[in-house]
């Protein structure tokens, strides 16, 4: 599985917070809404812009749109292990 830069960074920033599992469970509860949750963030990138990059947000999206990709994102979202 590889997982770009990102998606690394997220994952770190999500761990870092702590909610990490709680990002994982959500996309895993949300399953085929994500689809919509992708179109959603296509529509609002101009709104996010400020937020995130052009770049981050189309990761985002294609993390929602397809659900292998979903999936990878879950199993490294539950996987990661913090550097000590």
């Amino acid at each position: 599985m590889k997982i770009d830069k990102n998606r690394e960074n997220w994952i770190k920033i999500l761990n870092k917070l702590r909610l990490h599992h709680l990002a994982a469970t959500i996309l895993e509860a949300l399953g085929p809404i994500n689809l919509l949750g992708a179109q959603l963030v296509y529509i609002s990138q101009p709104i996010l812009s400020p937020i995130i990059s052009l770049e981050q947000s189309d990761d985002l999206a294609r993390i929602l749109e397809d659900p292998s990709e979903t999936a990878d994102f879950i199993t490294a979202l539950r996987s990661f292990e913090s550097p000590s």
